[in-house]
């Protein structure tokens, strides 16, 4: 009877595992054939020990197997820091992964309150606010970790009212390092910032500058340079350094300002670089160790400065600023190289935010090959503009939507028109034709001309035009449709042609009635 009794909570156990919705005292006590006080007596240990959970239904209670995790195995296997603290803020417990978070041990931190720790995160002013502030249900919150020139790391803390087996009020705190989503968060913020800014920017804008601006956001407090290329000089120029510190000692130990200095491409042939740009169009992030070790790529500083700076004065930039590596990057778009960036830090600091840096150049490059391909659109509409207004023939450049884009001097000399009179054909044809029949006229003739002549073949036409100064002249329009819609149409004055013409006309015409 006794080993029956003994036995009872395995058995009671075994009988609620194949039960997963519940069973009642009853049925407990019917199915193992021993008394429903026995059940109860022994269901109540179970329940404290945690073995067993109790829902009631009605006037019924409904018992099963608890389906918790011993906090032990939590504590061991979770990768988030988790502290446990008393009813007074005293640490009981820690687990091993907030011990090497935190690099402190179990037993330095036990029996501590968490002011008394003065732990990292969990010390803050912000946290112990929170936590103090617990009542019934649990608080979640995001916290800040500034940790200097290792970056900031964050944490989301839960904060989770505890209940021990004694019946004593406590917390747990569950802290999940959310430092790459929060990262990656500012970085989509940032990429999505800067691609508006980079299209938006006016042409003026020193779009070198702005890329430094940007770089060093992501990279603060170290030497950032920002250089142009020459493809046809084959020339590196400096066009921005940052930050203003840095810059600030490099003017005093180069004794001048390093912006604008002019780097050949070949001068050195020793540079990371190499001497053919066509070799970097393909490449990422490449790092450079000025004093490599084992299976490192080193570089020499004099080196990167293609041997435009002594090499004293190289040494005593490193040594001063504390650099041991460079990140180089190449703006590049297509099969141009535009220029590069360099990021210089010290030995021990890593690049962060690398994969955000490398969306951010390509980026630019795109802005600058855009800008750079702008800037020539603009250098050979200027020279067309400059050809055309110096021609004597007068002549007009008309869009395929009817505006008038361009008139040069002759054209306004010859009709006293300019294109703020013109801005559209319908405008041209009302002022030209004032009659309204001879006007629909000339706009059938325009329609059907340019319908049978094709791209690239003149047509030429000659109508009777009313001048600005209320004169009639009788032009010769030759209009030529280019590729893209545009037509390109020469005006030639035939006025005192026609009026010769039709004097011989005339005089044949007397002379055949004689």
């Amino acid at each position: 009877m006794m080993q029956e009794e003994h036995d009872l909570p395995s058995r009671i156990l075994r009988a609620l595992r194949f039960r997963p919705k519940g069973m009642t005292i009853t049925e407990v006590a019917k199915q193992l054939g021993v008394t429903r006080n026995s059940v109860s007596k022994h269901l109540e240990i179970l329940q404290i020990a945690g073995k067993v959970d109790v829902r009631q239904i009605g006037n019924a209670k409904l018992y099963s197997l608890a389906q918790r995790v011993p906090i032990s195995a939590f504590l061991c296997f979770t990768k988030n820091l988790i502290l446990i603290l008393d009813n007074d803020q005293r640490i009981v417990q820690v687990n091993d992964q907030c011990q090497r978070a935190l690099k402190r041990s179990k037993d330095e931190l036990i029996g501590l309150t968490i002011r008394e720790a003065a732990l990292p995160i969990v010390s803050s002013p912000e946290a112990i606010a929170v936590i103090e502030g617990l009542e019934r249900e649990q608080v979640m919150t995001d916290l800040r970790y500034q940790r200097g020139e290792g970056g900031d790391l964050f944490y989301q803390m839960q904060v989770i009212p505890t209940t021990f087996e004694d019946g004593e009020k406590g917390c747990t705190l569950v802290l999940e390092d959310i430092t790459e989503r929060k990262r990656y968060v500012r970085n989509m913020e940032f990429l999505a910032r800067t691609a508006m800014e980079l299209v938006d920017m006016p042409a003026e804008a020193d779009i070198y500058e702005y890329v430094a601006d940007r770089i060093s956001e992501l990279v603060p407090e170290t030497l950032i340079h920002v250089l142009s290329y020459d493809e046809s000089n084959r020339k590196f120029f400096v066009r921005a350094i940052r930050d203003q510190a840095v810059h600030s000692v490099l003017v005093r130990i180069l004794g001048r300002d390093p912006v604008g200095m002019v780097f050949p491409l070949d001068y050195i042939a020793s540079h990371p670089l190499g001497g053919d740009p066509a070799s970097l169009l393909h490449r990422g992030v490449q790092e450079f160790f000025f004093k490599p070790e084992v299976g490192q790529v080193g570089a020499s500083f004099y080196d990167l400065c293609f041997g435009q700076i002594p090499e004293d004065h190289c040494e005593e930039v490193l040594r001063v600023l504390n650099l041991g590596k460079i990140y180089l990057l190449c703006l590049v778009w297509g099969e141009h190289l535009y220029g590069t960036v360099d990021i210089y830090l010290p030995l021990e600091r890593e690049l962060d935010n690398r994969q955000a840096i490398e969306s951010f150049v390509r980026q630019a490059s795109i802005a600058i090959a855009r800008r750079q391909t702008e800037e020539r659109l603009r250098r050979s509409e200027s020279r067309f503009r400059d050809l055309v207004d110096s021609s004597p023939i007068p002549s007009a450049v008309i869009e395929s939507d009817g505006r008038y884009a361009y008139i040069n001097r002759a054209f306004t000399e010859l009709f006293g028109y300019t294109l703020a009179d013109i801005p559209t054909g319908r405008d041209w044809f009302r002022l030209a034709f004032p009659d309204p029949a001879r006007r629909r006229e000339a706009i059938a003739a325009w329609k059907a001309d340019r319908g049978r002549a094709g791209p690239r073949r003149p047509r030429s036409r000659t109508f009777s035009v009313r001048c600005r100064d209320g004169k009639e002249k009788v032009i010769r329009f030759s209009p030529v449709e280019l590729s893209d819609g545009t037509d390109y149409v020469t005006y030639e004055d035939v006025t005192e042609e026609r009026r010769v013409y039709e004097t011989l006309v005339g005089e044949i015409a007397g002379l055949r009635k004689k």
